[in-house]
């Protein structure tokens, strides 16, 4: 798929980490195909998860008390973000594909790749009321979750007491991803690699680029609440 662009979220200390690998194999086969592939590795770029005042740059629409939604927004109409929200920004605009790339941490990413998306996805680029879900304005891009467990796969099972992993990803894939738009594609799951051997972790790896190579003609899951939880 010569042409397509995609951006890889990427968040792990150690880049010979699993994640590492994976993210690796990814930008590997993606740009094997033809693609562009961008990587943002959060923790490289000592990326600012925290969404403060300093997000906009000059003054803000009301000194009395400070709204940090209706200010990122006011700022995104003016083009005055700060510049790394900015450069995100443009990254997400351009690409075909997302991919988020983390272990599991807590139910959930990591605290740097949910500030990415607090900080990003501000109100105004990533929607607006009421262009959001199947009217988001991202309708026209794929996204992926790729991420690592702790647990073994029979710990996310509805009857253990983990839950079913499918819960874990309503706020994730649903409330993220679809509110603003995106075709959400079935997550890239990884169960437990510090707990297997390294032929299995080498296989978890092949497996994720293999599917790589048909990932443009996926179809996304229905995003719609029966698909987490019936």
């Amino acid at each position: 798929m010569a042409g397509k662009r995609v951006l890889i979220v990427y968040a792990h200390q150690e880049p010979k980490s699993m994640n590492g690998s994976l993210k690796d194999a990814a930008v590997a086969e993606l740009s094997r195909q033809g693609c562009q592939v961008t990587v943002s590795d959060l923790y490289a770029m000592n990326f600012e998860p925290r969404a403060t005042r300093k997000d906009i740059e000059g003054p803000i629409s009301n000194s009395e008390f400070f709204n940090y939604a209706i200010e990122t927004h006011e700022a995104y109409k003016k083009e005055s973000l700060s510049s790394d929200i900015a450069a995100e920004q443009k990254k997400l605009q351009e690409a075909d594909l997302v991919i988020f790339q983390f272990p599991l941490y807590w139910y959930s990413m990591p605290a740097i790749m949910k500030g990415w998306i607090d900080r990003v996805f501000c109100h105004g680029f990533a929607f607006e009321v009421p262009q959001y879900f199947d009217k988001g304005f991202f309708q026209n891009k794929l996204a992926l979750l790729s991420f690592t467990t702790a647990g073994s796969a029979e710990k996310y099972f509805k009857s253990d007491i983990g839950g079913d992993i499918r819960y874990i990803l309503w706020p994730l894939q649903h409330g993220m991803l679809h509110f603003c738009g995106f075709k959400v594609l079935a997550p890239q799951i990884n169960f437990a690699p510090e707990y297997v051997s390294e032929d299995k972790r080498k296989e978890m790896v092949v497996s994720w680029a293999k599917r790589l190579t048909t990932i443009w003609d996926e179809k996304p899951i229905h995003c719609i609440p029966s698909w987490y939880f019936e």
